[in-house]
């Protein structure tokens, strides 16, 4: 399927679910620029804390040469890891983050982890029982395709995992059979953004050969990531008019 074709399909998904002001509101871009091309990323409005965090963390230019330590075929590509800038080969990477999380922002059934959602990675249920975010590791996913069967296994573990909190709609289900993803993250996870260019270098990234902990064999870098259109960047001040003295004015 290719990606325009996907794009149609979500603009679908997104009408029907009430979902339009994910795309009919001014958003927030930043722009990855990485070994194996460029990824653009709107970020959702619907997650105002985690997007302004992660424009913050894109200001402060601290995912500029930093690793996708992270990746696994068929699931998804994460990077944000603070300690892979000068990670040396075959070296252990995940624990490098900002002192400080951020509260779930889960807008369930809008925003779902279907192929190309952007999303914040976080310690586990046992010592985060509130599924409060990292600062600044994320992950884009990938996943598979799904088929109602699939699916009705994915439920029941959501069911577990969330107390009946968390529902596959019949159009989110729809998703995951046609565009793909991973439904057993919903809910869980905070999915703050998607890639509007680029998935298809995300499809390279997540097929690259990696080591037992999942690291890439060879480094694949975010070369520089930059904010490239801002809507809710507070406005410039306007220059003050230099006053030319009375007495400079005499001649």
């Amino acid at each position: 399927m290719n990606i325009l074709s996907v794009g149609r399909k979500m603009l679908l998904f997104l009408a029907l679910a009430g979902g339009t002001a994910v795309y009919g509101q001014e958003r927030a871009e930043v722009l990855l620029e990485t070994t194996e091309g460029n990824i653009r990323i709107a970020l959702y409005n619907e997650t105002p804390q985690h997007r302004d965090n992660f424009l913050k963390v894109v200001g402060m230019q601290l995912y500029d040469s930093l690793l996708f330590h992270r990746v696994i075929k068929d699931f998804m590509v994460q990077s944000g890891d603070l300690n892979s800038k000068h990670a040396k080969p075959g070296a252990l990477l995940g624990t490098g983050e900002l002192d400080y999380t951020t509260e779930a922002e889960f807008r369930l059934p809008q925003l779902f982890h279907r192929r190309g959602a952007v999303a914040a990675a976080r310690e586990s249920d046992k010592v985060n029982p509130e599924r409060r975010s990292g600062a600044c590791q994320f992950y884009i996913v990938w996943g598979k395709l799904w088929d109602d069967r699939r699916l009705a296994k994915v439920q029941e573990r959501l069911d577990t995992l969330t107390q009946g909190q968390v529902k596959i709609t019949p159009e989110m289900a729809e998703v995951y059979k046609t565009v793909g993803g991973t439904p057993h993250l919903d809910g869980q996870y905070t999915v703050f953004g998607e890639v509007i260019e680029g998935l298809n270098v995300v499809d390279r990234i997540q097929q690259v050969a990696v080591d037992k902990n999942d690291r890439p064999e060879q480094d694949i870098r975010i070369l520089r990531a930059t904010i490239v259109k801002n809507p809710f960047a507070p406005a410039p001040k306007p220059a003050k008019k230099k006053q030319i003295s009375r007495k400079k004015q005499k001649k």
